[in-house]
């Protein structure tokens, strides 16, 4: 049935070129509806029966407010909102860069005047293709609303927030911890799991699996049909392919990124040191030579080094900071990347940069 291109033919669906083309168009519209519906649990009253896709791109209130373009905008006929994002490269700070656009989101559905109740719940779906670092619990799918911290009692249901973490879906693929017969969800985040462009792997058990429950789940057969169309049309494949150049750069600058700062850190934590070395060794002697005699130079020599270096320590710490971002600053980084890697406000960085180059 599902024979027309090989497993290792069909593109990557969480590159967000492929991700849009299947899940963002009218075409498949009920396969985006079934997805929703397995991702945000819903069932009986609760059941998405239709949507409509929206306009992705918006801005903030003023003219240099950041602009926004998201992958996927989708209305359901209660009148929620569902922005769904594919992450195939790590962006850092997800939960704020989804809180972002969800704020973006909820006050633009409103006008200036109009009341308040007229605001409508904005759900965030981030599907991540590497693990969430603030979430510990080792799941792969992490929800999460207002609720009070006592006795959970939800607030209201404006805000949802869903992080789907691929890797850990395969890790509990692998282990046998997911029931692709009756997990809902499971059979849909396997899809986009089963082809890693990133590591060039295909998960071919992954693919039989799939190709044996499509024979008798209609959703999920017209799901590897239009992946299959998607994936042979030559059109489609260069504009894939230039997408996923665009990604390969992306990880290469990531990945220089994360060098740079290693050098950094290493040069500044060889700087704090030798800091820390010499003011531990002048307040030692000035301790000793203050003392007056053979045993008080000794005990003050002793007291005054371990102060010394302690102190020194925990300034050439401080310090550290500071010649990361100076390092950074001279490598040719941004003061907002240089902000984000070595968590110092943007002042201090500016006034490092000045400093350096005056």
């Amino acid at each position: 049935m599902l024979k027309r291109l090989r497993p290792d033919e069909l593109m990557d669906l969480k590159i967000d070129y492929a991700f849009k083309q299947l899940f963002g168009v009218d075409r498949n519209k009920d396969l985006t509806i079934e997805f929703l519906n397995a991702v945000l649990n819903r069932e009986g009253n609760e059941t998405i029966h239709d949507i409509s896709f929206e306009n992705t791109e918006f801005a903030g209130d003023q003219e240099e407010d950041k602009k926004s373009r998201l992958d996927i905008l989708a209305l359901t006929e209660k009148g929620e909102y569902i922005n769904i994002e594919i992450q195939f490269t790590n962006e850092y700070d997800m939960v704020k860069r989804s809180l972002y656009y969800w704020s973006g989101l909820y006050r633009s559905r409103i006008r200036q005047g109009e009341p308040y109740r007229k605001l409508q719940p904005v759900i965030m779906i981030n599907i991540l293709n590497f693990p969430l670092p603030e979430e510990k619990a080792p799941d792969f799918h992490h929800s999460y609303a207002i609720q009070n911290r006592h006795h959970f009692h939800q607030l209201t249901n404006h805000l949802e927030m869903h992080f789907i973490e691929i890797p850990t879906l395969i890790i509990h693929w692998r282990k046998g911890k997911l029931d692709t017969t009756h997990h809902l969800l499971a059979k849909w985040l396997l899809l986009l799991g089963m082809v890693d462009r990133r590591n060039q792997q295909i998960y071919e058990d992954i693919y039989h699996e799939l190709e044996e429950i499509a024979m008798s789940d209609k959703s999920l057969k017209g799901a590897f049909e239009q992946w299959e169309y998607l994936s042979d049309k030559i059109k489609n494949r260069i504009a894939y392919e230039r997408r996923w150049m665009q990604i390969k750069d992306d990880l290469v600058r990531e990945k220089e990124a994360e060098l740079r700062l290693q050098e950094a850190e290493e040069e500044a934590e060889k700087k704090g040191h030798q800091r820390g070395h010499q003011q531990g060794h002048e307040k030692g002697h000035e301790t000793g030579r203050a003392e007056g005699h053979a045993e008080g130079r000794a005990e003050g020599r002793a007291e005054g080094c371990a102060e010394g270096h302690a102190s020194g320590h925990i300034e050439g710490r401080e310090q550290g900071h500071q010649d990361v971002a100076e390092i950074m600053l001279k490598k040719g980084m941004e003061i907002e990347e240089v902000c984000l890697l070595t968590g110092l406000d943007e002042e201090t960085v500016r006034s490092i940069k000045d400093n350096s180059s005056s």
